[in-house]
């Protein structure tokens, strides 16, 4: 049984609190490790150390740092085989879905080689008589990075990125599920040159949570995961004084024109509502087709494309569609809530309860489920599924449509398929929703832009990566410099009568 301890200070060592937690592989069920649970003794003394290493890191040159992050891209490459094989493993996720969850974190620590540009301040000559005026961007001290299991790779690489380059030191509590990437990370991180202490992963469950959020050294906390835990952690982060980035859940809507491409709003849904089993912030879990013959036509392409997929371990090869999800909890959980939208009365189109996978009968692989005729006061449409369950609710016109989208509490992204240019402008101004797809399914932003959403799926005032991740890890402070007058041309010895 491999034992999976804390990177601190550079090294592995191993957990000594005496708990520990176990690490499945989703597609057989199996324990195929165990993962210590840092106590808060473990976790103040990694805090003491980073607070110590950071001093020396915050004062290195922003290029200096720039080249870490230029070294990291290079190792991330390299070992992009290995790092997906180990994701694959723990979390379930294809091969190729894994490698691109690494790629999208690789590609904001790419954006992250231009600190020297982002953190640059400003300059005013001569705001008033012999004053100039100056702002810097400096780092916080020590953060904190609390990330989930459904992209171990993507997310502690997008908190990591702008932190580290900012001059910060890092304390990385990843999801006890599939802690071995981020660990795994961290050791390219010393590869690459990032200095010990900088970096700490440190494992652990919610005594961790809350050790991290009553520190008083550590200044910012960045969150990924699920609405009721974002909110908490941003309520106790404010309480002690901490900055918050905190991401909670989704309920991402797909709005389906009558003059929408039917084939490519079809494949879009098959690959945004079922990719990855699910498990992610940004899939389509709710189909608007607007008018009943939009709706029918969407049902016909979609019923035969989802019978068809492909569901198996990641070891079955890459034409695999997807896999298991996390945890036996979450398979129950994705079950119970299909029982609930079959006995409120929605149509259960493609029924995957009873789906079994030979040889694989322990692993926690979830059937594709399409229900139609859903109506906004299920369960199924009000609750984040976290599966491979897809809802079809219809709507008359465009503007109900709309309202569906903006009235529901969360809003992380959205999308529209159609070919009008005024209706997808209509959308993209009216909508309350941080993310907007046009005729793009999952419409996630590229490193130099930014990613949050709005209403109950984001909590604090900036997103992550692209240029608020700079400003979220830095504080700026202002200075104002006058020098006397005279010197260069020596002392004056007669008494000066006033102007």
């Amino acid at each position: 049984m491999r034992d999976i301890g804390h990177w601190i200070d550079g090294k592995l060592v191993a957990g000594t609190s005496g708990r520990s937690a176990d690490v499945f592989n989703p597609a057989t069920g199996e324990v195929q490790a165990r993962v210590a649970l840092a106590s808060k003794a473990e976790l103040d003394a990694a805090i003491a150390s980073a607070a110590r290493a950071q001093v020396a890191w915050g004062a290195t040159n922003p290029q200096k740092r720039a080249r870490v992050m230029m070294a990291l891209v290079g190792l991330l490459n390299r070992d992009m085989d290995k790092l997906a094989e180990m994701l694959s493993s723990e979390h379930g996720k294809t091969f190729p879905d894994a490698k691109g969850d690494i790629q999208r974190g690789l590609e904001v620590i790419e954006f992250c080689i231009g600190a020297p540009q982002m953190l640059k301040g400003e300059f005013t000559d001569s705001a008033g008589p012999g004053i100039d005026m100056y702002s810097m961007r400096q780092p916080l001290g020590v953060v904190a990075g609390i990330t989930p299991f459904n992209f171990p790779a993507m997310i502690p690489l997008w908190k990591m990125g702008p932190a580290l380059a900012s001059g910060n030191a890092m304390i990385l509590k990843p999801s006890e599920r599939d802690p071995s990437v981020p660990m795994m990370i961290a050791e390219l991180c010393k590869e690459a040159g990032l200095p010990d202490g900088i970096l700490q992963v440190v494992n652990g469950d919610k005594e961790a949570v809350d050790g991290i959020l009553d520190s008083e050294i550590v200044q910012a906390v960045g969150f990924v995961g699920s609405t009721p835990i974002a909110q908490y952690i941003y309520e106790r982060a404010a309480q002690t004084g901490k900055r918050a980035q905190c991401f909670g859940g989704a309920k991402n809507h797909m709005i389906i024109m009558p003059d929408a491409d039917m084939d490519q709003a079809a494949d879009a849904l098959v690959g945004a509502g079922y990719g990855a089993a699910g498990e992610r912030c940004m899939a389509i879990s709710v189909a608007v087709p607007v008018g009943e013959g939009t709706a029918e036509a969407l049902r016909e392409r979609l019923v035969p494309k989802i019978e068809a997929l492909k569901v198996g371990p990641w070891t079955a090869g890459n034409d695999v569609d997807f896999g298991p999800v996390v945890t036996a909890a979450a398979k129950a959980n994705i079950l119970r809530l299909v029982e609930t939208g079959v006995a409120q009365g929605a149509d259960l189109v493609v029924d995957g309860r009873d789906f079994k996978l030979q040889g694989y009968e322990d692993g926690f692989f979830v059937g594709a489920h399409l229900f139609d005729h859903v109506t906004t006061d299920m369960d199924i449409y009000k609750t984040e599924i976290f599966g491979p369950v897809l809802s079809m609710v219809r709507a008359k016109t465009y503007d109900e449509a709309l309202q569906m989208a903006i009235d529901h509490e969360y809003g992380n992204g959205t999308a529209i398929f159609t070919r009008d240019g005024d209706t997808a402008r209509d959308f993209a101004n009216r909508i309350n929703i941080g993310m907007v797809g046009v005729n793009v399914p999952i419409p996630v932003p590229l490193a130099y832009h930014t990613f949050g959403g709005w209403k109950k799926s984001g909590f604090g005032d900036l997103n992550q990566h692209g240029p608020d991740g700079f400003r979220f890890y830095t504080r700026t402070k202002t200075v104002t410099a006058r020098w006397p007058s005279g010197i260069r041309t020596g002392g004056e010895f007669n008494f000066k009568a006033m102007d």
